[in-house]
């Protein structure tokens, strides 16, 4: 198998109002391949998918029915410690729930994280150890 991740989908309690928040709010634009109920945004390299929580259990062949840590979380990586601070007040105003402050963390950066309105957890973070290419993606050493 190729070191190669291509699609994350969230399963989403409303679709609209998901795909409110990270189209209009974060103004990610969705590819033209999406359809009535599931979208996909093209993130640099990985897509973004939204789709209704009870039909992607479906499809998985698992109970809809979820509680608790999910043991998963999404990460966006700035480029600047201020960056994180106005990615967090900025998913805060489009209706995210900060879950924990940004501060400094135990490997040398700076984080926080937050929750968005389905309970997906992402790290906003920037670690002073890694960089990005000329495309913006992520550099590790």
């Amino acid at each position: 198998m190729r070191p190669k991740l291509n699609l994350v989908t969230l399963g989403v309690k409303d679709f609209e109002r998901a795909l409110k928040f990270y189209q209009e709010g974060l103004g990610w634009q969705p590819s033209s391949a999406s359809q009535d109920e599931v979208a996909f945004f093209p993130l640099g390299g990985v897509v973004l998918g939204l789709y209704p929580c009870d039909k992607l259990a479906e499809d998985a062949r698992v109970s809809p029915e979820g509680s608790g840590f999910a043991r998963i979380t999404l990460a966006y990586n700035t480029k600047s410690r201020e960056e994180v601070d106005e990615v967090l007040q900025t998913v805060e105003r489009l209706g995210a729930t900060i879950v924990k402050q940004a501060e400094n963390v135990f490997w040398g950066g700076y984080s926080g994280y937050f929750a968005d309105p389905d309970g997906h957890l992402w790290e906003v973070a920037w670690n002073p150890f890694w960089g990005f290419d000329e495309a913006d993606n992520l550099v590790l050493p």
